[in-house]
């Protein structure tokens, strides 16, 4: 799917809102990717906003809100922090803060913060006016799909929309039973929301199927070879895969997150493709498929969340002698590169920003060592770039940047990316290694 950014997102939201027949609803949400564009251009269709860990916030966007804002945050990571610091501007918003908490984008903060939730969520929309505009509706519960936004409706009283609980693997099931009982809950998902939503962003990016083409030129699988992809996320290399091999190699496609591989599948069926790939619940650290199963075992970015070793090895242990193990990641150790004007010194300040690795995870050219310790041969290692430009990695990018930032440093960054986009000039590139091996 194209990239969209969170103005286009927001013209959806209100196509669903009408398909609905809701005219003003509640919203709880993570990212801003999701709700943002629709509290800058139809903030009259937002009765209150809550916001459950969101990795950063924009005090112009959410001010005007006042006291119909909630937002529930940890107070351990820069993120959050950076959260913690903007919300003391503004007074009016009910905040909560999970002491001790730390809350990355794969962290289950439902299930982790049940009570916490539980707790502030109905006191706080209890606490708000429900004037006619926020009347209780009730609509037949189910599921549907209305604008590429899939809804699952349950219960009656006030709408209160759920938007993804970013990779949180239970997302809001924790809360629904609860919720459900005094508001009729709207859990949205699909392409077009959440990290599902990034991932097929980045799956279409020009800059970053170039990259996965050349490694999976490397891998070269022959018509019949079976595939392992661990980490499949939203399915998006699995489909790209599928259609590149048209459909002579089956796909078997297995993450850890309930979440994304139900985002997956519905993806598959609707392009068919449903008969090539198939999708498994399983963790890369203990892979449920016997030893030499798979002609090919690959991932793309997942060694950065995990145990690095054991899952290497639990990849190269399921594929048969003389199959393929291949792997991407990340690549920390080297700068990211953006094509903006400003002072060397920021500059480099803002290109050596990292992404989170876990504490036994990869993210850098300790890859090809660990390719070489393995056992693996005909070994080909080599680091790539992926680009990326247009408005939407501009926003993905904001979030990603400003909590690192001064608000001097904030106010130079956002020039000069905006003068950058001004001139048809902007773009990022992101750094990656890349492995692939044969098994003896």
């Amino acid at each position: 799917m194209a990239a969209e950014s969170s103005g286009a997102l927001a013209g959806r939201l209100v196509q669903l809102l009408d398909h609905l027949g809701v005219n003003r609803a509640h919203v709880a949400a993570r990212s801003a990717q999701d709700w943002e564009g629709l509290a800058r251009a139809y903030p009259e269709r937002i009765a209150s906003l809550t916001l459950v860990s969101p990795p950063s916030i924009d005090i112009e966007v959410l001010r005007p809100f006042g006291s119909r804002l909630l937002i529930l945050t940890g107070d351990q990571g820069i993120f959050e922090k950076t959260v913690l610091r903007e919300a003391a501007a503004m007074p009016d918003a009910k905040l909560v803060v999970h002491e001790g908490y730390f809350g990355p984008a794969w962290a289950d903060v439902a299930r982790d913060q049940l009570t916490s939730l539980q707790n502030a969520m109905p006191a706080f929309l209890a606490g708000l006016e429900s004037g006619d505009e926020t009347a209780a509706v009730s609509r037949p519960n189910g599921e549907g799909e209305h604008a590429g936004i899939s809804y699952r409706v349950l219960g009656s009283g006030p709408p209160l929309l759920l938007m993804p609980l970013t990779l949180a693997p239970s997302q809001w099931e924790p809360l629904i039973p609860m919720l459900s009982r005094d508001f009729c809950t709207v859990t949205l998902g699909g392409p077009n929301l959440g990290f599902a939503a990034l991932l097929e962003a980045r799956g279409s990016a020009p800059g970053f199927t170039g990259m996965v083409r050349k490694w999976f030129d490397d891998i070269d699988p022959r018509p019949g070879e079976s595939i392992l992809d661990v980490g499949c996320g939203s399915g998006v290399i699995d489909r790209w895969t599928a259609r590149r091999t048209q459909g002579r190699n089956p796909i078997t496609a297995v993450d850890i997150n309930a979440y994304l591989l139900r985002e997956a599948e519905a993806i598959v069926r609707k392009e068919r493709l449903d008969a090539v790939i198939r999708f498994r619940h399983g963790d890369a650290s203990d892979l449920d498929f016997p030893d030499g199963h798979f002609d090919v075992a690959c991932s793309c970015t997942v060694m950065e969340e995990l145990d690095a070793d054991r899952m290497l090895a639990e990849l190269i242990r399921v594929t048969k002698p003389g199959g393929r193990v291949a792997v991407i990641v990340r690549a920390n150790d080297v700068p990211w590169w953006g094509h903006m004007d400003m002072p060397r010194d920021l500059k480099s300040k803002i290109e050596s920003i990292r992404g989170l690795v876990e504490d036994n995870g990869c993210a850098d050219a300790g890859l090809y060592r660990r390719f070489r310790d393995s056992g693996l041969k005909q070994l080909k290692l080599y680091p790539q770039l992926a680009e990326f430009q247009g408005d939407y990695w501009v926003e993905i990018l904001h979030q990603r940047i400003l909590p690192h930032l001064s608000g001097a440093e904030a106010e130079i960054w956002s020039r000069a990316v905006s003068d950058s986009v001004a001139q048809g000039a902007f773009f990022y590139a992101l750094p990656h290694h890349c492995a692939v091996g044969t098994k003896p």
